[in-house]
C-alpha cells in the first residue's frame, strides 16, 4: 500500500519503450532491446506484411476480435501486441481521434500506460506462469464488464501454447463470441501446440525474420543515435549473428559496444563471439576445394591457437558452402550488403568453377562432421578428421558420376579390372562408396588425380603410385588408348578422354587431339606422362586447332539413340507403347546368351534346351 499523500509514482524511466522521455544523469542505464522498443507501427522493421494487413482492417473497420501472433524470438510479438492495444485505443486530449487508427503521431490518453503495461483496461497475462483453468475462469468473469476508461478491454496472453488443454477449452466460447468490447491478442513461439479450435478463432499473423540487410540498416541508425563508431563488417556478423532476431541483435550490439569501449570493429566482434575469421574460413574452403591437405591444417590449427571453437569453425564452413550454393543457384544472393566483400567477391568465383554436386558433397560431409565433432572427446582432433575426408576426395567423381561414366563406356572392362584388383587394398572414402565396382585401389587411384606439388599427400605414397614402366606396348587406334586407361583402372583420364577430346590423328607414339572448352588444363601433360608410363615410352600430344571427330561420349549418344529409333521401329515396342500411354523407349541393351546349367540327371542340357523350344 502506498501512502495517500505521497506523490505519484514516476513509471518513464521503467518504461521499457523510448517515448521521448528527457534523459538524467542520474537515470539507471537502459539496455538497447528497451531503450528502442518500438511503438507505433511506423517502428516495427520487416513486418510489412502484417502492418498493411492491419492498416487496411482499420481504415475499413473489419478489426477481428482475436489475433494470434506467431514467430521466433525477438521478432516483436509482445511489442505488436502492445501497439494493437494502443491502436485500439488510441485517444487525443481534444478529443479529435474518433476510433481505432494506425496514426499515432503523438502520445494519447492511454498511451504511456499501455506501453508501460499498467493500464487497467490492457490486461496482460503470461500463460507460462497462468496455466491452469482458474486463470482463464478469471479472463471470463470479467470480460462481461465495461472498461473503466478506454474504448477496449484488450486481453494480452503471452506464449499461450502453455494453457493446459481444460484451459483452452475454457476460453472457447468466450473467444467464439466475447462481448464487443473485448479483443484478444495472443502471442506464441509454438503455434503446432495451439489447438485448431483456438486458431480457426483468430485472425493469425507469422512474423517473419528480419533480413540481415535490414538489421544492418536498423542498428547503424542505433549507432549514429547513441553515438557509436561501428565498422560495417561488425554490423553484418551481428545481423547474422542474431538469425533474424531483433532482440538478440540489439542485445549482441549492446554487449559488442561494451567490449569494444571504443570503436567497435569487426575482429573485436568476432573474439566476442568466438568466431573464425571470414577471410581465413574462405582460405580454409579453398585450400579444401584444391585438396591440399598441408595448407587445410595449417590454417584450421592457425585458427584454433587463437581460440576459434573446432565446431564453430565446421559450421563456418558450412555456412560459406551454403553461401556458394546460393550464389550458384541465385547470383543476385551475392549482393547481399550482410555480406563482406571478400565473401561476396570470392563467393562468385567459387560458384564459378565448383559444381553443384562438389558442393553438395561438401555439405553433407560437413553436415556429418560437425555431428561427429560435437560427440568426440577431441573435437579439434575430430574436426581435422573432417577435413581430411573432404580434401582427400576433392578431385574424384562423385558417385553418380562414376556410375554414369561406368554406363556410358559399358562398364564391362571397368567392372572387370576393378573384380581383378586385390582384397587387401585399402578401402575407398566414405563418399565414393557408391562407385567401389569401378574405382582402382588408393595409391593407382590417387596417381590418376595428376596432383601437383602443393598437395599434401604423403611422399611415400606418392613414390609408390610411380609404378615401373612396362614393356614397349604398341596401340593401334585411340579406342585402344581408352581400353588402356581402363585396363588401368584410371577412371578420371578414362572419362576425360571418352567427354572432352576430339581425335584429331593418331598416331603409335604421336596424339593430336582437340580439347572442349571445359577440359582441364593439365589434361595433356597428365595424358603425355601416363602414356609413357603405361607404354614404356615417350609420347608425343598436341592440341590442335582442327574441329577433330566427335567425342567418343558424343558417339555413344549417338548410337544409343539410333538403337532406340530401331527399338522404336519394331512392331512388338509399337504394340507395347500403345497399349501404355507415355511409355517410351529408354535403354536398348544386348544381353548376353545365358550359359546353360548342368542338370542333376546327367541329361545333355543342349537336349534339354532344344526339347523347350519345341
Amino acid at each position: 500500500m502506498t501512502d495517500a499523500g505521497a506523490p505519484p509514482e514516476d513509471h518513464t524511466e521503467q518504461s521499457g519503450f523510448d517515448l521521448g522521455a528527457s534523459s538524467d544523469a542520474a537515470t539507471p542505464y537502459r539496455v538497447l532491446a528497451r531503450k528502442y522498443r518500438p511503438s507505433s507501427f511506423n517502428d516495427l522493421i520487416g513486418q510489412e506484411a502484417m502492418v498493411r494487413t492491419v492498416s487496411n482492417a482499420f481504415e475499413t473497420g473489419r478489426i477481428p476480435q482475436a489475433w494470434i501472433l506467431t514467430g521466433v524470438r525477438g521478432v516483436g510479438k509482445t511489442t505488436t501486441a502492445r501497439i494493437l492495444a494502443r491502436a485500439l485505443n488510441y485517444e487525443m486530449q481534444d478529443g479529435s481521434v474518433k476510433g481505432p487508427t494506425i496514426q499515432m503521431p503523438a502520445l494519447g490518453v492511454h498511451c504511456q500506460a499501455i506501453m508501460e503495461s499498467r493500464h487497467m483496461d490492457v490486461l496482460e497475462m503470461d500463460a507460462a506462469s497462468h496455466t491452469g483453468v482458474d486463470d482463464v475462469r478469471q479472463i471470463n468473469d470479467s470480460v462481461r464488464y465495461a472498461p473503466a476508461s478506454a474504448r477496449y478491454k484488450v486481453y494480452i496472453i503471452d506464449e499461450v501454447h502453455m494453457l493446459s488443454t481444460a484451459a483452452f477449452n475454457a476460453f472457447l466460447k468466450t473467444l467464439e463470441e466475447p462481448p464487443e468490447h473485448a479483443k484478444f491478442v495472443f502471442a506464441t513461439t509454438e503455434i503446432r501446440k495451439v489447438p485448431v479450435t483456438v486458431l480457426s478463432r483468430c485472425q493469425r499473423f507469422d512474423l517473419r525474420r528480419v533480413e540481415a540487410d535490414v538489421l544492418m540498416a536498423h542498428l547503424s541508425s542505433i549507432a549514429k543515435k547513441e553515438g557509436v563508431e561501428v565498422e560495417p563488417e561488425a554490423l553484418g556478423i551481428i545481423a547474422r549473428a542474431a538469425e533474424g532476431s531483433v532482440r538478440d541483435s540489439l542485445s549482441l550490439f549492446d554487449q559488442a559496444i561494451a567490449h569494444a569501449a571504443g570503436v567497435v570493429r569487426a575482429d573485436a566482434v568476432r573474439q566476442m563471439l568466438g568466431l573464425a575469421d571470414r577471410t581465413r574460413v574462405i582460405d580454409l574452403f579453398d585450400s579444401l576445394a584444391r585438396g591440399d591437405i598441408a595448407s587445410a591444417f595449417g590454417e584450421f590449427r592457425a585458427q584454433y591457437d587463437v581460440g576459434a571453437d573446432p565446431i564453430v569453425v565446421l559450421s563456418d564452413l558450412a555456412e560459406f558452402v551454403n553461401f556458394v550454393t546460393r550464389v550458384k543457384v541465385v547470383p543476385a544472393t551475392a549482393d547481399n550488403v550482410a555480406f563482406s566483400e571478400t565473401e561476396r567477391l570470392r563467393g562468385r568465383d567459387f560458384a564459378a568453377k565448383l559444381s553443384m554436386r562438389v558442393l553438395s558433397r561438401m555439405w553433407q560431409m560437413l553436415l556429418k562432421g560437425i555431428a561427429e565433432a560435437q560427440a568426440a572427446t577431441r573435437p579439434a582432433a575430430a574436426a581435422e578428421m573432417v577435413l581430411v575426408r573432404i580434401a582427400y576426395v576433392a578431385d574424384m567423381p562423385t558417385p553418380d558420376e562414376a556410375i554414369r561414366m561406368i554406363e556410358q563406356n559399358g562398364g564391362a572392362s571397368s567392372v572387370g579390372a576393378a573384380s581383378a584388383a586385390p582384397r587387401s587394398a585399402p578401402a575407398p572414402t566414405a563418399s565414393a562408396s557408391a562407385s567401389t565396382s569401378a574405382v582402382a585401389p588408393t595409391p593407382q587411384r590417387m596417381s590418376a588425380t595428376g596432383r601437383n606439388e602443393g598437395t599434401a599427400r604423403p611422399q611415400a605414397m606418392a613414390s609408390a603410385q610411380e609404378v615401373q614402366s612396362e614393356p614397349a606396348r604398341v596401340l593401334r587406334s585411340f579406342p585402344e588408348l581408352v581400353a588402356l586407361a581402363s585396363e588401368k583402372r584410371d577412371l578420371i583420364t578414362k572419362a576425360a578422354l571418352e567427354a572432352d577430346v576430339r581425335l584429331v590423328r593418331f598416331e603409335d607414339g604421336r596424339l593430336e587431339v582437340a580439347l572442349e572448352p571445359n577440359a582441364q588444363r593439365t589434361l595433356v601433360n597428365d595424358l603425355s606422362r601416363k602414356l609413357e608410363l603405361w607404354t614404356g615410352r615417350r609420347w608425343t600430344v598436341i592440341v590442335s586447332n582442327a574441329a577433330g571427330q566427335p567425342t567418343l561420349r558424343e558417339q555413344n549418344l549417338v548410337a544409343k539413340g539410333q538403337r532406340e529409333a530401331v527399338a522404336e521401329a519394331d512392331p512388338r515396342v509399337k504394340e507395347v507403347l500403345a497399349r501404355f500411354p507415355g511409355a517410351k523407349v529408354v535403354e536398348v541393351r544386348k544381353l548376353a546368351p545365358e550359359p546353360p546349367e548342368s542338370d542333376a540327371s546327367g541329361e545333355d542340357p543342349a537336349e534339354l534346351s532344344d526339347s523347350d523350344d519345341q
